[in-house]
C-alpha cells in the first residue's frame, strides 16, 4: 500500500539557515530516499515553497466561489513536503516516517486509496 509521508513544520525556522546546515538538511533526506528505494518503496516527493506562494481556491456547490492568497486556514506549522512511499504495512510507513530528518515539527502518515 501507498502512504503519503506529509511534513509540518515552522518555516520560519528555515530563515536564518546557513548553506552548509541546508546542505546537511539535504544530504539527510537523499539518505532518507536512499534507504527507501533500497527497501522497495519507489519513493517520490518533493518540497513546497513556502505557504506565502499558496493559493486557496474555495468551491461551494460544485463551482469555485473564491480565490485567496495563502493557505486554507492559519496554523502554527505549515506543510513544508511530502513523501509517496510504497510500504508492506502501516507499522512500515510509521517506521519509515519516524526516520526522516526532522528537528521539529511532525509528519502525518496516510494511506493513498487507490481506484
Amino acid at each position: 500500500m501507498r502512504y503519503m509521508l506529509l511534513l509540518y513544520g515552522d518555516e520560519k525556522l528555515g530563515e536564518n539557515v546557513t548553506p552548509e546546515q541546508w546542505q546537511a538538511i539535504i544530504e539527510a533526506h537523499n539518505a532518507f530516499t536512499q534507504e527507501a528505494a533500497e527497501r522497495g518503496m519507489n519513493p517520490g516527493g518533493e518540497a513546497l515553497h513556502p505557504v506565502a506562494t499558496a493559493k486557496t481556491v474555495r468551491y461551494e456547490d460544485g463551482h469555485p466561489t473564491l480565490t485567496t492568497d495563502g493557505p486554507f486556514a492559519e496554523t502554527k506549522e505549515q506543510l513544508g513536503g511530502y513523501y509517496l512511499i510504497d510500504c508492506q504495512s502501516e507499522a512500515e510507513a510509521l517506521e519509515m516516517a519516524a526516520k526522516l530528518p526532522m528537528s521539529t515539527g511532525s509528519v502525518e502518515v496516510r494511506p493513498v486509496i487507490e481506484f
